[in-house]
């Protein structure tokens, strides 16, 4: 297994002959685009729905509840090197020593993308998640960060963490958003008095 995963890393990483636009492309999926999964979860957060608001609360239960399944893997179960540590291919952005195994990029995207599908009303948005997925495991991939296992674990870890949070929904939800809404109002309270943000 470990013989397949560095070959498909070779295969798919970065070469000296590269175009320029390719690498660009990788960098913005690499370091960029998971950062509109916080824009979506704050957008969902602060409209009226408060069927949504659940659901943005859920995806985010569920995202927290698999960063630290990676994180035991990674610091108690199985430690697996970055490729640059090792060392093997070629490495395009700066990246701390951490375990490679699971990817945390790829967790975050698929975890919110899962807890999304699960939902019929989210059901779209989750699957155009899941698409927006596969360049940035490229890019992690092709820029030299990650092993295509580790993209791979990371699916598996955010599909186990979406279905045990929405089935475990019963036992926090209503509670813990009573609270989160709670605090919401309280710290925007001049904003949501003005009108800027519903209550």
């Amino acid at each position: 297994m470990e013989a397949l995963n560095q070959h498909l890393f070779l295969a798919l990483n970065v070469q000296p002959h590269s175009h320029p636009m390719v690498i660009w492309f990788a960098i913005v999926m690499a370091k960029y685009a998971i950062f509109c999964i916080p824009l979506i979860m704050i957008k969902g957060w602060l409209g009226k729905s408060e069927e949504r608001h659940k659901m943005m609360l859920t995806a985010l239960l569920a995202t927290a509840g698999a960063l630290v399944i990676n994180n035991l893997i990674g610091s108690l179960i199985w430690y697996h090197p970055r490729p640059f540590v090792m060392p093997l291919g070629h490495t395009l952005i700066a990246h701390a020593p951490t375990p490679s195994f699971p990817s945390n990029h790829m967790t975050i995207i698929s975890t919110v993308a899962f807890s999304f599908i699960l939902r019929p009303a989210l059901r779209r948005m989750g699957i155009a998640l899941a698409v927006l997925a596969l360049p940035i495991a490229w890019s992690r991939i092709y820029l030299g960060v990650h092993f295509p296992l580790d993209m791979l674990g990371a699916v598996v870890v955010a599909g186990i963490a979406s279905v045990m949070m929405l089935w475990l929904q019963p036992l926090y939800l209503e509670r813990l958003y009573g609270l989160t809404r709670g605090l919401y109002r309280r710290l925007f309270a001049p904003l949501i008095s003005r009108g800027l943000l519903h209550r």
